[in-house]
């Protein structure tokens, strides 16, 4: 998703007490970053926060890394994940259990090691690169996904939402490819009863327009 330049950003995170500002230090010892040490969840591509935001809150006794390459977009997060704290009752002060963080997954098993033992991984509404030269870069592209095994921990979920029908599609494919078994698939996540959604800012607006949701959720076999 492009988004524009937001000068405010960069000064924002600087002092934000959430934000990592070398993710090289925490290789291997993310729990290190949190208040206390318990069960440590990935999202990769948060865009504007909301799911993160909404994760922390719904589960205070889960940590979560919500990883991003775009600067302005993590200071949107940032803003986002603070007025989800504060409608809730909370301060941004309350926020200890939730890292913003800056880096491109291309590199993530550079700073996300087998120590970490992340719990589980969330991909909602990544770029579907629909250009067949740029489908390497898709976050489930077959690659990356043998990536992700090398930080998580046996028995760890996968979840990935989209509203795009070839990524979705596609993805499947990659999922069956790196030795990855569905667990659970609906290609109309509001209909399906899944009760554990969930919803994203993205997701709103593209159901708003009539766009069926995808999810599944995948384990190694």
């Amino acid at each position: 998703m492009r988004i524009r330049k937001k000068k405010w950003a960069e000064p924002e995170l600087s002092v934000c007490d959430f934000y990592i500002k070398s993710p090289d230090d925490y290789a291997g010892k993310w729990q290190t970053a949190f208040k206390k040490e318990q069960p440590l969840y990935l999202e990769i591509g948060c865009g504007k926060g909301g799911f993160a935001g909404q994760f922390a809150l719904l589960h205070p006794d889960y940590n979560i890394i919500a990883l991003d390459i775009k600067i302005d977009m993590l200071g949107v997060g940032r803003r986002t994940i603070v007025r989800l704290f504060e409608e809730s009752g909370k301060t941004a002060d309350d926020i200890t259990n939730l890292v913003l963080v800056k880096y491109n997954v291309e590199q993530l098993d550079a700073i996300i090691r087998p120590e970490d033992k992340i719990e589980g991984l969330f991909i909602n509404f990544c770029n579907p690169w629909p250009r067949l030269k740029h489908k390497k870069r898709r976050l489930t592209y077959y690659k990356k996904l043998q990536m992700y095994k090398s930080f998580l921990q046996p028995g760890a979920e996968i979840r990935f939402k989209t509203d795009d029908d070839e990524l979705f599609e596609e993805s499947l494919e990659y999922f069956e490819q790196s030795g990855y078994e569905i667990t659970y698939l609906t290609r109309d996540l509001h209909a399906s009863g899944f009760a554990e959604n969930i919803e994203t800012e993205h997701e709103k607006m593209f159901t708003e327009k009539g766009k069926k949701i995808k999810f599944l959720i995948a384990k190694q076999k």
